[in-house]
C-alpha cells in the first residue's frame, strides 16, 4: 500500500486476506478496507461503495482464481508482454472447472497484446 499512497485514484480499496491488516494499513489508509471472510465478501462490499461503476481486481493469479471460482468475476483482461519469467503462480493453474471466456477486444502493440475478455455463464 505505501508504493500508492493507499489510494487507487482516492477510491474506496478492499483486500482480501487471510491476515489482520498491518500497522499501516489499520492507522494510515481510511480508504483501505481489509476483508477475511472471503473474495465474495470483498467483491460484494466493493460493489456496493461503488454504486453504479465498475469494480476492478487489482492482483495476482490467486485472487484472480478465487473470483472466478466463486463466479464474481465478469471480465478478464490479460496483458500479454513478450517476456517469459519462469516462475510465479499460474494464473489459470488452479480452476475448478473448464470456464468459457468470450473476447471482448484485442489492442496489439509492440510492447504487449491487451485481450479483454467476457466471463460466459
Amino acid at each position: 500500500m505505501d508504493h500508492w499512497g493507499g489510494s487507487h485514484g482516492g477510491l474506496p480499496t478492499f483486500v482480501p486476506s487471510h491476515r489482520p491488516p498491518g500497522p499501516a494499513a489499520r492507522w494510515g489508509y481510511p480508504l483501505v478496507t481489509y476483508v477475511n471472510d472471503g473474495i465474495e465478501s470483498a467483491m460484494a462490499q466493493a460493489k456496493a461503495a461503488a454504486g453504479e461503476r465498475d469494480v476492478q481486481i487489482r492482483g495476482g493469479a490467486y485472487t484472480v482464481q478465487q473470483a472466478l471460482q466463486a463466479g464474481v468475476l465478469d471480465e478478464v483482461q490479460i496483458h500479454h508482454i513478450p517476456v517469459l519469467l519462469g516462475a510465479g503462480r499460474r494464473l489459470f493453474d488452479v480452476l475448478p472447472s473448464e470456464i468459457e471466456l468470450e473476447i471482448i477486444q484485442v489492442i496489439d502493440t509492440p510492447e504487449a497484446t491487451h485481450i479483454r475478455y467476457r466471463v460466459r455463464r
